[in-house]
């Protein structure tokens, strides 16, 4: 290993030999003057900012060490971006920061706020993997910290814009529960930061939180979030065009502009002006922070494969603490052996604290690492999914005339009881709000929230605009920010174009802070196939796949208007006890259906089950049972496929006296599989109609895999759909299960 004097050597070659041989400036400032007569950065200041930045920069130089010597795993280091320290001492603790990998200096300069807190030894945790990371113990190297109110980010594309953007939205209602005892601390003046790269700015992720910001300010709303795009003019080793950022964002609608260069204090007061317009004002402020990108991208980049050395020391003579060193001795408020001490002294203290941190216990179970993923409280959720509001409250929610005391039949459809089952919920939950593209004055184009914004207000239902990246950033932020959010997404093939909000950022975050942040919330999808004389794929997407790939996502669909309201019921409990992100599939074609087997015979409508009242919530494995009697063959669906089995079951049954058990799913993440074995070692026969897609669009594979692993004896079969887009009209019946196959199948699996 090398000497501490060789590794400060290593790390600042230029900065060591400047230092060495500076002269002391004639006069010496007082720590409380400031750097120059245009500036409000003290001296005291301005040494507390140099030292963050060499704290930072000789941390990245021990990440390189560790991994030398395969006992540290991350390289990606903040070298030539420590001018973002700034940011860290003059925002307040109370300014939620979603931040860019390279913020290592801004880190160390916001601990600083916090008595008691140790960046360094908890970042070289970070660097080794150890379970003793106070962030992700180990799960990942991420910048974070509860305490200073910096949510882990993935960062890798500015996916973390939309929530950083829903959270400054969420800020004024967060601040009325925080009031309550409910939301993380915030002030009236609270922002937030968010931090990217100018190679990540193109990413319609980020232009999406961008626009959210934008469009919420032309809607009459606050937004008071910091977009710091640190431009080092290159991302890997594509170049960013100059001047890009600049031309790009310089002059937009309701998007105050701001550019940061030059000497240390140049840079503070332009980063203080922005901060306190954007608290002033309440209006998202875009920050374009020049930076340089030393050392190339990570540890395994070979620069000199893109760049030439005459362009690498062009890129070194900006070093920014060169510069910053050059800045405080020149203006007498530092002498070069001063500076030296400090480095030295850091150097020290970070050699030391490595030796610590590579003894440090890591993950060795499978148990330690997935333990944030799933966590579930059954029994609080049930306390929690049995509570109600007051009589009183109620009867005068909903005029006087309860639903589950109405006697007419369009009340007691799915759309009615989901529409129940929301005012409910909203009204003893006041910290649910409901969004989405319509569901505000329309009251979604299916009707299933209609009245809600007219009970409720607007600040608690409401529209946004057209992108469901944006719906799902909000309910992040908002859920962050203590908030419940129940988003909707118009149409299950819509939510593809934003799943990494759900399956990068939402999912991801209780286990990358090892469960110190969640974004509970219950994202409300309608879907699935079988609209009638409507459709095409966009409107009938039969695929559930990329969801159940999600891992934590809890993921439910009723079949039947009275189980929606208590599985929304425990969605919600399950997101408020538990910090879960739950997806609500609700099947179109069931909304406003009434029958079963014939039309007119309304066996499909349901009384509205009282809340509070024992059994009426349906939490993870809670499993319908029709025909428990039946013992021929046991028949697993789940949504429509449940109307459709139970409807093969009365013809096999009648016509080829086959007893037919029907099971509904009802969760399909986790899927029940106990119950499964259990009725199907019961009637010896399996068979699962999925209407999802055959290849890794359903739960079929799953709930067959299961079973066979499980020491299942019986006959297995199972129907799907065709792998294939849904056409329009009649011809979707091609390729769509229907309940003749379900009648040949499981006569098929009798005969054998």
């Amino acid at each position: 290993m090398s000497s501490p004097a060789t590794r400060v050597e290593i790390v600042q070659s230029k900065l060591d030999n400047y230092l060495a041989n500076a002269q002391t400036a004639n006069y010496r400032l007082a720590q409380t003057d400031v750097l120059s007569p245009e500036t409000s950065l003290t001296v005291e200041q301005a040494i507390r900012i140099f030292e963050d930045q060499v704290t930072s920069r000789l941390l990245d130089v021990a990440a390189r060490e560790l991994k030398k010597r395969n006992q540290g795993f991350y390289t990606i280091s903040s070298a030539g971006h420590e001018n973002n320290a700034i940011l860290g001492t003059l925002l307040r603790l109370d300014d939620p920061c979603f931040l860019h990998y390279r913020a290592g200096a801004m880190i160390m300069a916001r601990s600083r706020k916090l008595p008691g807190s140790n960046p360094i030894f908890d970042t070289l945790l970070s660097f080794c993997a150890s379970s003793d990371d106070p962030i992700s113990q180990g799960r990942h190297k991420v910048w974070g910290s509860y305490p200073l109110w910096i949510p882990p980010q993935t960062s890798t594309i500015a996916s973390h814009l939309p929530k950083a953007a829903g959270l400054a939205f969420a800020l004024r209602q967060a601040r009325r529960l925080e009031r309550e005892g409910k939301a993380p601390h915030l002030n009236d003046d609270s922002i937030v930061c968010c931090s990217f790269g100018d190679a990540s700015a193109n990413h319609a992720t980020a232009l999406a939180g961008i626009n959210a910001a934008r469009y919420t300010v032309r809607r009459g709303g606050a937004a008071p979030i910091l977009f710091v795009c640190e431009d080092n003019g290159i991302g890997i080793s594509v170049e960013t065009p100059p001047n890009w950022i600049h031309d790009s964002f310089n002059n937009l609608p309701h998007l105050k502009y701001f550019e940061a260069d030059g000497t240390l204090d140049e840079i503070w007061d332009v980063v203080e002006e922005a901060i306190n317009t954007c608290r002033r004002l309440r209006t998202p402020v875009f920050l374009h922070l020049h930076v340089t990108r030393l050392w190339g991208h990570a540890g395994t980049d070979v620069e000199t494969t893109y760049r030439t050395i005459e362009e690498i020391d062009a890129i070194e003579s900006q070093d920014p603490l060169l510069l910053n060193a050059q800045r405080l001795v020149e203006t007498g408020a530092a002498e070069p052996a001063e500076l030296q001490r400090l480095i030295r002294g850091i150097d020290a203290r970070i050699g030391e604290l490595m030796e610590e941190a590579v003894q440090r216990p890591k993950l060795v179970t499978v148990e330690q690492v997935v333990a944030p993923l799933a966590q579930y409280d059954e029994e609080s959720v049930r306390t929690t999914a049995r509570l109600t509001a007051a009589p009183e409250a109620r009867l005068k929610l909903f005029d006087n005339a309860l639903p589950e005391q109405t006697t007419t039949a369009t009340k007691r459809t799915m759309a009615a009881h989901i529409n129940s089952a929301l005012a409910d919920e909203m009204l003893r939950f006041n910290e649910i709000i409901v969004f989405g593209e319509d569901v505000g004055k329309k009251g979604g184009v299916y009707y299933v929230t209609q009245g809600l914004q007219k009970r409720f207000g607007m600040a608690r239902v409401f529209d946004t605009l057209l992108d469901e990246t944006t719906i799902l950033g909000v309910a992040q932020g908002a859920a962050i920010a203590g908030l419940l959010p129940i988003p909707e997404i118009q149409y299950l093939a819509y939510l593809h174009n934003a799943l990494d909000q759900i399956r990068g950022e939402a999912c991801s975050l209780s286990f990358f802070s090892s469960g110190q942040f969640t974004n509970p919330m219950v994202v409300r999808i309608a879907g699935l196939a079988y609209q009638k004389g409507f459709g095409g794929h966009f409107h009938n997407d039969n695929s559930i796949g990329a969801l159940r790939d999600i891992p934590g996502l809890m993921l439910c669909t009723p079949s039947r208007g009275d189980d929606a309201a208590k599985l929304l019921r425990a969605a919600i409990a399950a997101a408020r006890v538990c910090g879960r992100v739950v997806c609500f599939l609700e099947p179109i074609a069931l909304y406003h259906e009434k029958d079963l087997y014939q039309e007119g015979d309304n066996k499909w409508l349901f009384d509205y089950p009282s809340p509070g009242a024992p059994g009426e919530m349906l939490l993870p494995g809670e499993v319908g049972i029709y025909h428990p009697e039946a013992r021929d063959v046991l028949i697993v669906s789940y949504a429509n496929g449940l109307r459709l089995s139970l409807r093969a079951a009365r013809v096999l049954k009648e016509k080829f006296d086959i007893a037919a058990r029907v099971l509904d799913l009802r969760w399909l993440n986790p899927l029940p599989f106990d119950s499964i074995k259990q009725h199907a070692d019961e009637c010896g026969r399996v068979l699962v109609a999925d209407e999802c897609r055959a290849t890794g669009g359903g739960i079929a594979d799953a709930v067959i895999a299961s079973l066979a692993e499980n020491g299942f004896r019986g006959i297995m079969n199972s129907i799907r759909a065709v792998d294939t887009y849904v056409p329009l009209g009649a011809a979707a019946n091609l390729v769509l299960i229907s309940e003749q196959q379900i009648i040949e199948a499981a006569r098929n699996l009798i005969s054998r």
